[in-house]
């Protein structure tokens, strides 16, 4: 074997060692709590009315205020490292299951290992003091990135193609839900019944609400390029109050909010029975 070889196979057993994937399930922590405080955040703004954010922001703010927020900040940063640790091992050496070296799954993970390497960043950022990622960050910075886009040569199309990749990535993350795609990667045969109960139940509504949110955001994004306004675009927390503006009014906004709780608590059973 050549010295490239065996330094790709030590790289790859690396990858796949102890470490990355404690990294992972501490990914899989982090994401959850987030999503659990962001979901309490949207239920108080659907019961109140509050002013509070209803994102990351607001939710990093919420754990800034507990007697041990600064460390927890540290923890939720270092989980969201470790979880794009794990998604580039995946993009560079494959994932678990028969399925996991084809490069659509590859460039799959070289993407979410870029996100939940830019979520890390801003957390930590966050806990060394920079509260520009803190509340109301999503929205301001979503209508900034447009606003920046629409300025370039073709920048409704810009816009547009963005923003229908984004719609498409929530309706496809909600279908995948609804369809029980998170089994394959689940030591399904080894869960209890009760087990497998929790999991389908917060996997299916809590995946189709995070779908839903994610989709209605590329959709205002859409609705930015076909105005031409920046003002147009929303980023998480506006996304969840427009729901209350919908025919269904606050009872929408409610449900979405719940499923954004019950997607946290899907996120804390994949860190202890997800396959890494």
């Amino acid at each position: 074997m050549t010295t490239t070889g065996a330094s790709t196979a030590v790289a790859g057993r690396a990858a796949k060692g102890d470490a990355v994937r404690a990294g992972a399930r501490a990914g899989f922590v982090a994401r959850g709590v987030l999503y659990l405080l962001v979901g309490a955040l949207a239920v108080r703004v659907g019961l109140t009315g509050t002013k509070e954010q209803a994102d990351r922001g607001g939710a990093l703010a919420d754990v800034a205020s507990t007697p041990f927020g600064g460390a927890l900040l540290w923890a939720l940063g270092a989980g969201l490292a470790g979880m794009a640790l794990w998604r580039l091992s995946e993009a560079l050496f494959g994932a678990a299951g028969p399925k996991g070296h084809k490069p659509a799954k590859r460039l799959t993970a070289g993407a979410r290992s870029v996100f939940y390497g830019v979520s890390s960043f801003l957390v930590l950022s966050f806990a060394t003091g920079d509260r520009g990622s803190g509340a109301g960050s999503t929205d301001r910075q979503s209508q900034d990135v447009t606003g920046r886009l629409l300025g370039l040569p073709g920048g409704p199309w810009w816009v547009g193609a963005l923003a229908a990749g984004v719609l498409g990535a929530g309706v496809w993350m909600a279908s995948r839900a609804v369809l029980r795609k998170y089994r394959e990667h689940l030591t399904w045969a080894r869960m209890s019944r009760h087990q497998r109960r929790l999991m389908d139940v917060t996997g299916v509504a809590g995946g189709v609400g995070r779908g839903l949110v994610i989709a209605a955001v590329g959709f205002f994004g859409l609705k930015a390029a076909v105005a031409f306004d920046p003002a147009e675009a929303k980023g998480m927390d506006d996304v969840i109050r427009s729901f209350a503006h919908t025919p269904a009014g606050p009872w929408l906004l409610l449900a979405v909010a719940l499923s954004l709780v019950l997607f946290g608590v899907f996120s804390l059973g994949q860190a202890r029975w997800r396959r890494v």
